[in-house]
């Protein structure tokens, strides 16, 4: 049978594989892009979140998520839940309205669309006559109010969104019932604000932007009371009994109304302008919450100063003498109050301010002293200032992990110890199996450090490397310190923070070591810092080292930004990684690459000039290297001198088309055209402009010139304990891999322990290989006796990797942007390639060496290699015989930032920003997987105010008028009757209800 089988086809390897790998795109971690709507279900303690691009996301309980999104990718002006369901409905930007349900599927709630529709008047009516401006779903669960601009209240039937013409209420039915002195036409335009009165639901407030309020009875469908404003309204509060309600205005003021059961216009009881008496911005939106202390809770958007403050963002929050301004750095969207919602219960209490900014999440405890903010457990508002890079650590040991907690604990000691009180659904997924950190490097010179191991990314700790250096700033500046009369009283809330003192301080490469705690971090302006874990604070003077990497030669002049200036004496670091040593690169650019060996106590770095070796024990320098090319004048330039350098390098790539087009014709006749495609280079479009060949298969790679710029830019660095001299002795080594294709290796002669500080590290250039092609060099990796990846420094000392097969011959693994090449060692001679961009038209971006474990049995692993190219395809390659297991697309290849910010994990998955502010995490295996897992059970309050636990879906499909369930419905009633059953506060129930029948 195997001759009929096509080449390379093992039904054995095919089967092995489906075991091994599996694509999922599991979870957005961080803040949603250009949020645009807020929604809150008391009931459910459930937030919802809109966004500009159509997506809805739901957060409930630390890893409750749920995602949604809308087929037209149309902005989400509303989110409204419907009182006491499992149910929500969207209204977008073009009129349409969405109701999704939370149902049950396979065990687990899912998030779903049941029906749209956008509401359509008369013929020949204006596009204001159905334009929605507000929504009010009514208790009754049965239907929607919709006001629109026109004045037209529509009533839609749910679950069906079918609208009973018959019940709406018209601006001239509302006329009729007002006195005509009192009112005209245009008073009923524009619905601004339906409430529904929280004592009688058969009245419902309506407010029209011209100041005209109605209490509308809508059995006897007329006006009972009106009121007459004199200012545009903004919105409308109902207090909690009902007596009274608040209107809130465009001229910053807001006003209270008492509630009669005369039909007559009422007066208002008090009108106030909290930031008067000057012209003020408009309040949006009100609360007034009732306390048991008789005070109540004023809280509002705006009504700020115009003059002076009207470019402020701030939510008011006034509780008797106690007034603050919660002053945001970015526009406030919307905010919501959590407060008692026990129908039964007489005050409000309200317990939490839940703020949406436009860049971040915000949640203020009201309960306690000070009004702190509260630390959330997920959507952090990872661009607070902009992601520069990023660096991911698997399976941290539990010893280090607690002292990062430690440490990160010390910096939120000013934050509200309140649970987090959106906690509606029930996580049912399974615990991380280990510990992950996700650190991300920052334009304002900072490193957070994230919990990545389940589906919350969680803040764990967060790093500055500002104080080693002298800015513009003081750090011990407080920006949220006031004077004891400043008026309004400002308060900055949020983490925020776009601005960055400056942008020389930018992290570009991180490296940590989980098992000694040493941590490198290099910057823009040539910085490398290494640091280690300290628990307490401390005040140390940190050693400057300086490294020439043009090494005094003649004719080079640097035109980029200056070095950082140090400060003098001793310094002041907060508990946590606290640098000792920094490693100045002259010329001060951007740090291109880094490694770390913890065990040899040495740090490599490599810029656009070359690299260096430091001894971060004895703090001294090994060596440098200089990779300049004398046609390198690129180089020199840095990154905030660019005129020169864009025309040159837009010349050379036109040079570089016109040569490729010329050769094709050459190559192929008339067969087929090359189509050619400019891009700006993923890791270096600050730097050049690429071009990017889409082309046919077995397209020959063209060897790229040694003139062209960036030849010496250092890619990649590598430590490795190998054979580099001879076969019969192994010693540690140092591989350096450039733009231009060249691989350096240099032999590292490391004294032995007892020796350490005493006998300086000495290295020696032992190997120069340079790749025909010169394409740059993204990747080296040695391989064992054994074909397995030599272990991380301390790995095989913590127990946790077996020893390297040092008795075979060792593998050397060099991967460049176009191609895969294995050489033996020591003598380097070609073994085995894999040309990728001849074969697929591509080139590697990220290559990583990935863990890839079977999900039918734990005995059976593999390491392959996982590589992203440049199309954004994400392709898994054998070790060490480079074939091409599989291949998936991941990121659309127009999304470069995308495919440039891509950090793969040690056990096959991966992390790459969506947008500024979110990472979406996927999987490449099928045993390492980490998504949303979780089910929301909906209490029902019945009529004699027992509560029963309810599931979701159950409760949908009772609402629905589909019956579409089948088994999804039957599985939720064996649920719901398992959770009834294991509740004892509903068995005691059944008892005494049965105690009571007999």
């Amino acid at each position: 049978m195997r001759r009929f089988l096509r080449p390379g086809h093992d039904p054995v390897r095919e089967r092995l594989k489906r075991d091994l790998f599996q694509f999922n795109k599991t979870v957005e971690h961080g803040f949603p892009h250009q949020p645009s709507a807020l929604g809150y279900s008391p009931f459910l303690r459930l937030m919802a979140i809109g966004t500009r691009s159509g997506a809805i996301k739901l957060y409930g309980a630390p890893g409750v998520e749920f995602m949604g999104l809308h087929e037209e990718n149309n902005t989400v002006m509303q989110i409204h839940f419907i009182p006491d369901q499992c149910q929500l409905v969207t209204l977008l930007d073009d009129n349409s309205l969405h109701l999704w349900s939370l149902r049950q599927h396979g065990g687990a709630s899912e998030l779903r669309e049941e029906h749209h529709f956008t509401l359509k008047g008369p013929p020949g009516s204006p596009p204001s006559a159905t334009q929605v401006t507000a929504v009010l779903p009514h208790s009754s669960r049965e239907v929607l109010y919709l006001g629109t601009e026109s004045g037209n209240i529509f009533v839609v039937e749910l679950p069906s969104l079918r609208v009973l013409e018959d019940r709406t209420i018209s601006p001239e039915a509302v006329l009729q019932r007002i006195p005509e002195d009192n009112c005209n036409r245009r008073s009923c335009e524009l619905v601004e604000a339906l409430q529904e009165h929280p004592k009688n639901p058969d009245q419902i407030l309506i407010g029209y932007s011209r100041g005209l309020i109605v209490l509308w009875d809508l059995q006897n469908n007329k006006a009972t009371q009106h009121f007459l404003g004199s200012q545009q309204l903004e919105n409308l509060y109902w207090q909690r009994d009902g007596s009274k309600f608040i209107s809130c205005h465009y001229d910053g003021s807001y006003t209270q109304w008492p509630v009669s059961s005369d039909n007559r216009q009422s007066e208002p009881l008090e009108n106030t302008v909290p930031y008067g008496p000057f012209p003020c911005k408009a309040i949006s939106k009100i609360y007034w919450q009732t306390t048991k202390n008789g005070l109540p809770y004023i809280i509002f958007q705006g009504g700020m100063p115009r003059a002076s403050y009207g470019d402020r963002h701030s939510i008011s929050v006034i509780h008797g003498s106690q007034q603050t301004a919660f002053d945001f750095t970015s526009r406030v969207i919307d905010f919501f109050i959590i407060f008692s919602s026990d129908p039964a219960a007489e005050f409000d209490d309200p317990s939490a301010l839940v703020a949406l900014a436009e860049e971040e999440l915000v949640v203020i405890d009201l309960k306690s002293a000070g009004w702190p903010a509260v630390h959330p457990p997920y959507l952090a508002s990872l661009h607070c200032s902009a992601i520069t890079c990023s660096h991911h650590v698997s399976n941290i040991p539990l010893k280090l992990w607690e002292r990062i907690i430690s440490a990160g604990s010390k910096q939120n000691i000013h934050y509200s110890s309140m649970p987090w009180p959106i906690d509606g659904g029930t996580n049912i997924a399974p615990d991380p199996p280990q510990r992950d950190l996700l650190l991300t490097g920052h334009e304002d010179g900072t490193v957070r450090f994230w919990d990545a191991s389940g589906v919350c990314l969680h803040l764990l700790y967060k790093l500055s490397t500002v104080r080693v250096f002298l800015t513009d700033a003081d750090p011990n500046d407080n920006m949220n310190t006031l004077g004891e009369d400043e008026w309004p009283p400002l308060r900055k809330v949020g983490t925020f923070d776009p601005y960055s003192d400056d942008p020389r301080l930018g992290i570009q490469k991180i490296y940590l070591c989980k098992y000694s705690g040493y941590l490198a971090v290099a910057g823009t302006a040539g910085q490398v810092l290494v640091m280690e874990l300290n628990d307490e604070d401390a005040e140390h003077v940190v050693d400057h080292a300086e490294a020439d990497l043009l090494q005094d030669q003649e004719g080079y002049r640097w035109k980029g930004h200056e070095k950082l200036k140090t400060r003098d004496g001793p310094v002041r670091f907060e508990a946590g990684f606290q640098p000792f040593v920094l490693v100045q690169c002259q010329p001060p650019a951007v740090v291109t690459s880094l490694a770390l060996h913890s065990e040899w106590k040495l740090v490599a770095f490599g810029t656009s000039h070359g690299f260096g070796l430091f001894d971060h024990q004895q703090k001294r320098l090994v060596f440098v290297k200089c990779t300049l090319h004398p046609s390198d004048q690129l180089a020199l330039e840095g990154p905030l001198s660019r005129v020169k350098s864009l025309k040159k390098s837009l010349r050379q790539s036109f040079r570089r088309i016109r040569r490729s087009r010329v050769s094709s014709r050459k190559r192929r006749g008339a067969a087929g055209n090359a189509s050619e495609v400019q891009e700006a280079n993923a890791k270096f479009d600050q730097d050049a402009l690429q071009e990017m060949e889409l082309a046919p298969v077995q397209r020959k790679i063209e060897a790229r010139s040694a003139e062209d710029s960036f030849t010496g830019f250092v890619r990649t660095l590598y430590f490795a304990d190998t054979f580099l001299r001879d076969s019969s002795r192994h010693c540690p080594s140092l591989w350096a891999g450039t733009n231009g294709g060249t691989v350096y290796a240099f032999c590292l002669r490391v004294p032995p322990a007892e020796r350490r500080m005493d006998e300086p590290v000495r290295a020696e250039q032992a190997k120069e290989i340079q790749l025909m092609h010169r394409a740059p060099v993204v990747g080296i990796l040695v391989l064992d006796g054994r074909s397995t990846p030599l272990p991380e420094p301390l790995e095989v000392a913590h127990d946790l990797s077996k020893s390297p097969d040092m008795q075979g011959s060792h593998q050397l693994l060099v991967v460049s942007e176009e191609q895969f090449k294995v050489f033996t060692l020591p003598k380097v001679s070609s073994k085995l390639k894999l040309k990728l961009t001849a074969l697929e038209g591509c080139r590697v971006r990220k290559v990583t060496v990935a863990n890839f474990g079977s999900c039918k049995t734990d005995d059976y692993s593999e390491n392959d290699l996982a590589v992203l190219t440049n199309l954004g395809d994400i392709q898994i390659i054998s070790l060490p015989f480079l074939k091409l297991q599989i291949r998936y697309p991941c990121i659309r290849k127009e999304d470069v930032s995308g495919i440039a910010s891509c950090v793969f994990t040690k056990y096959g998955q991966g992390f790459y920003l969506i947008s500024p502010s979110e990472f979406e995490r996927f999987s490449l295996s099928t045993k390492w997987l980490v998504e949303p897992r979780c089910i929301v059970d909906m209490p029902e309050v019945t009529s004699n105010n027992h509560v029963h636990s309810k599931s979701g879906t159950e409760n949908a499909a009772r609402k629905s008028s589909s019956d579409d369930f089948g088994e999804d419905e039957r599985k939720s009633g064996r649920l719901m009757e398992h959770a009834l059953l294991n509740d004892e506060k509903v068995l005691k129930e059944i008892q005494s209800t049965l105690e009571g029948g007999r």
